[in-house]
């Protein structure tokens, strides 16, 4: 598995990257990563992690055709407020979505760490769809469930993408740093997260 693995983080952390820089090439490139980590993480027996990976697929071309009719002069994508009553309905979305599964691969699958890795996936898509919607939230959460993620990828022994995963840490401290620049050059009466 490890060549196909390093191909996987090589693709993902060049899809991040795109995204950091808020080019929207960041979605076919993440297809292509979600495709290759799919076959990882069943081989991993890390099945929630395998769903999210077809859920990423869906998000990746709502994302991109999102991102596309957004675009500013520049090329890239323009960031959009996130406002607080979304922000909260959301991560109570994460935080249902994240016992539901659990209980499901707790109950009726072998994998290996059914609630923390339900948890992750759950709140991976509620970060995807704040990525795909252009909001800088998106940032933060990536940045909690990545540095959890590296614990779990460690523990499974998938080094390779634990180390990718710790690179995701700091790609997401780039993107929210370059989104927020992006975002205060645009004015905005409404209060919002990010």
């Amino acid at each position: 598995m490890g060549a196909i693995e390093l191909i996987g983080a090589v693709l993902s952390a060049w899809a991040v990257w795109l995204t950091a820089r808020r080019r929207p090439w960041c979605w076919p490139v993440g297809l292509a990563s979600v495709v290759v980590y799919s076959g990882i993480f069943i081989d991993a027996r890390l099945y929630s992690d395998a769903l999210l990976q077809a859920a990423f697929a869906g998000l990746i071309v709502y994302g991109w055709l999102r991102w596309l009719k957004h675009l500013g002069s520049d090329g890239r994508v323009q960031v959009a407020r996130l406002p607080p009553r979304q922000f909260a309905g959301h991560l109570a979305l994460g935080l249902a979505g994240a016992l539901a599964l659990g209980y499901v691969m707790h109950r009726w699958t072998d994998a290996a760490l059914p609630w923390l890795d339900a948890a992750l996936t759950a709140f991976s898509l509620v970060a995807q769809w704040w990525q795909g919607r252009r909001h800088i939230a998106a940032w933060w959460l990536w940045i909690v469930v990545d540095v959890i993620y590296v614990g779990e990828y460690v523990y499974k022994d998938l080094l390779i993408t634990a180390v990718l995963y710790a690179g995701f840490v700091v790609l997401a401290a780039i993107g929210l740093r370059d989104w927020r620049r992006a975002r205060q050059s645009v004015p905005d009466a409404h209060p919002a997260i990010g």
